[in-house]
């Protein structure tokens, strides 16, 4: 008899529990993760009515790979120049209400005499709030289009982001087990640098890569490739000293800046959606009743903490950020719970052996709280915001109440600001790919060149090709600008001092170059430090100066090389942000700082609405807002007319203020026909008819029959008269109907029986 490993078993065990819990959560409109939750505790050591889980080390296996997938698709979701354009708004929005959480957790674990790391993990936790939950929550209320909503979405992106770096912060603390500012800020520069050069080399390599196989990727292709990149940075990340939730978050943020991100997301839903279910259910396991009854009022405490903090701080945070009272307590009451970070937060410390055992269970405990109670924090809000400004003094009202909109538009105006911060972007860039060579050749491709000619004859060759490849990414940093039309009317200037800066700059990044050739030669070669440092100054002109007396074929080279590497990356960096823009409506921006703002709505499947005019919809009229544009697949049709028709899987562009949005939403929900069983027809069917003497239908041809309009039945063809012959003559619209044919048709049971009387008749 075969023996069955015990991971298989408890496999079976929580995903058959947790499919029973999620289908009565999902009856109950309950968030899916409470239901894996309570899975978890069910099929948990603590519950011993139920079998339970054996296989421990398995599970948690699992649950870290559950880990791995969620931080990849929030990579997937990241964008740094989504970042840069949300504005200052939501970035001061995002930091306060973290800092102010953090605080109050802290405080609140020292008041109950826990050490500084319970303490710190705990304002970890307590300052993240739920993506999943708030999303569905706002969409179960139909707020989905309001305002406030997308500005909270944004303020959860940045959550994410900076919970990412909290996670490398509190582990380098785990670690160290102390304070230590330095060390602090020499763990924010490493993980910096190892940040940027991974995601300027991913920005490089990948997008390319997968663009030029795209024809031979399908959707397994597809899933096999991102999950193995996933994987991969996961393995380099973990070897560097970061989590290997880190790494996931860094590969998905690369595969997020190419056109195939949406793609991606789609293929690996699925699969992430399976192991972080047992992520969650592994949460559950944890959950000891004991436990929660012990720390019953600390769980009471922690649960007040987040709502009233999160209400006050959060809003208190959103007023700084330069939102108006109304917008502020609608975002600040909306992010009163916490989520499935605080439990990626729980499992670091766990894992980490810096947390108590009984802070797991506290916050699953203090999560499953405020999530029942956001839906009606959202929905307070509003009565909260209308009692707040009857009792304060008109004037601090009219003041809180009209914010100035904040100048969102960082670009830099003066010439000398735009050239140094293009400078120092260029070259940044260039430099860490020009470091990332050199470090490659020097660590791995030296050892190969030595094996291969010997010591010095290796080094001479290992040398040569270091230097060459790393001239691609050096020469811009030294020639960029140099041409530019700017610095062509600082040279024509009078008094040229603009000029002379410029060319002190030049003369800045040119000793850079020199250091980093320098170095190269100086681990390569015997001879002494002044000739490489001669040598240095000689290849970087070599490389730099297109004409030295006469034409430098070599520099040439070089510079039609770098720039088409440069080329590269801006399309790769650019490419996903100009098919969106392409798509993007302009005037959202400019309505967006207006009550009357732009909203996307998509029309449901199965909606009754599908295959009628706006016109028979009456949506102006009924609804109060303006249809902008229709987008179907990826044709859009601008400023639609009264005879444009609607169908379902249609992408609504709708115009319209927070109450007329939320009232045409609700509209387009209830347009779904409520009964689908009414939406079912008989099936169809296949059957025979014999064309007798006495039928209308004989002597007809097919196209005058009207079969199909008159009876609803479609002719598949004619059977064949000879005797023993069973096939069947495809039909033709000039065939005749003669008499005793017999006609295959298609139709439903009514309507084929209706054909045969017609067909067969008899008088």
């Amino acid at each position: 008899m075969e023996t069955l490993p015990s991971l298989v078993r408890d496999l079976a065990l929580i995903l058959v529990v947790a499919g029973v819990t999620t289908l009565i959560f999902k009856r109950l409109k309950q968030p899916l993760v409470l239901g894996y939750i309570l899975a978890g505790f069910l099929a948990g050591p603590h519950m011993s009515y139920m079998p339970s889980v054996t296989d421990h080390a398995g599970i948690d296996t699992w649950s870290e790979i559950g880990v791995i997938f969620i931080m990849f698709t929030l990579g997937l979701e990241f964008s740094f120049k989504k970042i840069v354009k949300m504005g200052i708004k939501p970035v001061v929005a995002a930091l306060c209400v973290m800092m102010f959480m953090i605080g109050v957790g802290s405080t609140v674990g020292h008041l109950f005499g826990w050490d500084s790391m319970n303490s710190l993990f705990l304002g970890g936790m307590l300052a993240m709030s739920s993506t999943a939950i708030i999303f569905k929550s706002l969409d179960e209320l139909g707020l989905r289009q309001r305002k406030f909503a997308s500005i909270v979405l944004s303020v959860l992106v940045l959550e994410d982001i900076l919970g990412i770096l909290l996670m490398v912060v509190l582990s380098a603390m785990a670690v160290s087990q102390h304070f230590a500012g330095s060390e602090l800020v020499l763990s924010f520069v490493k993980l910096g640098v190892f940040f940027a050069v991974w995601f300027i080399v991913g920005i490089f390599l990948i997008p390319t890569a997968l663009r030029r196989n795209s024809k031979w990727i399908s959707g397994e292709t597809l899933l096999v490739v991102s999950v193995g990149l996933c994987f991969l940075m996961v393995v380099l990340a973990v070897q560097a000293g970061y989590s290997s939730a880190f790494g996931a978050f860094m590969m998905g943020s690369i595969l997020a800046e190419t056109v195939e991100a949406e793609s991606i997301e789609k293929v690996v839903g699925p699969v992430k959606d399976l192991f972080s279910a047992i992520f969650f259910v592994s949460v559950g396991m944890l959950v000891d009743p004991q436990i929660l009854v012990q720390y019953a009022v600390p769980i009471l405490v922690l649960t007040l903490a987040v709502i009233l903090g999160q209400a006050i701080l959060g809003t208190l945070a959103f007023l700084i950020s330069g939102q108006s009272l109304r917008i502020a307590m609608q975002c600040g009451f909306s992010l009163a719970q916490i989520g499935e970070f605080a439990f990626i937060l729980a499992a670091l410390g766990h894992s980490l052996g810096v947390t108590h055992d009984f802070l797991y269970p506290i916050v699953v405990a203090v999560s499953i709280i405020t999530t029942f109670f956001t839906p009606y924090m959202m929905r307070f809000a509003e009565p909260a915001y209308s009692f707040l400004e009857s009792h304060l003094p008109d004037s601090v009202a009219l003041r809180l109440s009209q914010r100035p909109e904040v100048q969102t538009d960082t670009e830099p105006g003066h010439p000398w600001q735009k050239m140094l911060q293009r400078q120092v972007m260029i070259g940044g860039v260039f430099l860490i790919l020009a470091l990332t060579v050199m470090t490659f050749s020097l660590s791995a491709l030296l050892p190969v060149s030595r094996g291969i000619f010997g010591h010095w004859v290796g080094n001479a060759v290992c040398g040569i090709l270091t230097i060459g490849l790393c001239s691609l990414f050096l020469r811009p940093i030294v020639m960029k600008k140099f041409g530019s039309e700017q610095v062509d009317i600082w040279r024509t200037e009078s008094r040229q001092l603009n000029y002379r800066i410029f060319q002190l700059t030049v003369l800045v990044r040119f000793a850079l170059v020199c250091s980093i050739v320098y170095y190269v030669l100086n681990f390569l070669s015997p001879a002494r430090w002044y000739w490489h440092i001669l040598a240095s100054v000689l290849i970087t002109l070599l490389f730099c100066c297109e004409n030295i007396g006469f034409p430098n074929p070599v520099a040439l080279l070089i510079k039609r090389a770098s720039r088409q590497l440069e080329l590269i990356f801006r399309d790769n960096l650019h490419l996903r942000e100009r098919k969106q823009e392409s798509s993007r409506p302009k005037y959202a921006v400019a309505l967006s700082k207006h009550d009357i703002h732009l909203s996307e709505v998509v029309l449901p499947e199965g909606s009754t609405w599908g295959g009628k005019t706006l016109q028979e919809l009456r949506i102006g009229q009924t609804d109060g807002v303006l249809i902008a544009a229709i987008v179907r697949g990826g044709q859009r049709l601008h400023t639609p007319r009264a005879t444009s028709r609607v169908f379902p899987h249609d992408k609504l562009e709708v115009l319209g203020n927070d109450e007329s949005l939320q009232a045409f939403v609700q509209r387009v929900k209830t347009s779904v026909a409520q009964d689908q069983s009414a939406l079912a027809v008989e099936p169809l069917s296949v059957r025979s008819v014999h064309i007798s003497a006495l039928s209308p239908l004989a002597g007809l041809p097919l196209s005058e029959s009207h079969i199909r309009d008159r009876y609803d039945c479609l002719v598949v063809g004619f059977e064949s008269q000879e005797e023993g012959d069973d096939t069947i003559e495809m039909a033709q619209a000039s065939r005749v109907i003669q008499v005793g044919d017999r006609l295959w048709v298609a139709g439903d049971n009514a309507a084929l029986k209706r054909l045969a009387e017609i067909a067969e008749k008899k008088e």
